[in-house]
């Protein structure tokens, strides 16, 4: 996949802020901003869900974009209310996060301000084998934890 496909919601995007991009050459994932018309003040425990300013199309099957926290914000206690946003290929519609404080103070949410980050992933989709037993394996079946301490 070379291309994807965005249609421009909020007239700010690409005019006052950059269309959704990589910050730098190795960044893994683009920067998207909170399309606001004014400053949001999330208390603790208070969600919202906020316009990225876009719709988007990925168009390919084997492509998925995630939608996550930036590292920084999220240490911080701005983190997004589904923890990660999966966005399939054939969704052509707007691209809304759900922010969310996590934390204990309020945090202040800027017009224009990088959020969140989208990242491009390729899909696995397998046929689904029903078997009688797995081979064996050094972890074995002894479940949750069975690799270390829980």
């Amino acid at each position: 996949m070379n291309n994807l496909q965005i249609r421009i919601l909020d007239p700010r995007i690409g005019q006052d802020w950059p269309l959704p991009h990589y910050a730098s050459a190795d960044s893994a994932g683009m920067d998207l901003r909170a399309c606001l018309d004014s400053p949001l003040r999330l208390a603790p425990g208070q969600a919202e869900l906020v316009s990225a300013g876009f719709a988007m199309h990925i168009g390919d099957p084997q492509v998925t974009a995630l939608l996550l926290p930036r590292s920084g914000l999220g240490h911080r206690g701005l983190v997004l209310g589904n923890l990660v946003g999966l966005i399939d290929a054939d969704y052509q519609g707007p691209l809304k996060m759900s922010l969310w404080n996590r934390g204990s103070a309020e945090i202040l949410i800027q017009p224009g301000e990088r959020v969140a980050q989208l990242v491009l992933v390729p899909v696995i989709r397998p046929a689904i084998t029903v078997v009688d037993h797995f081979a064996a394996s050094a972890r074995g079946a002894c479940g949750f934890g069975s690799t270390g301490r829980q």
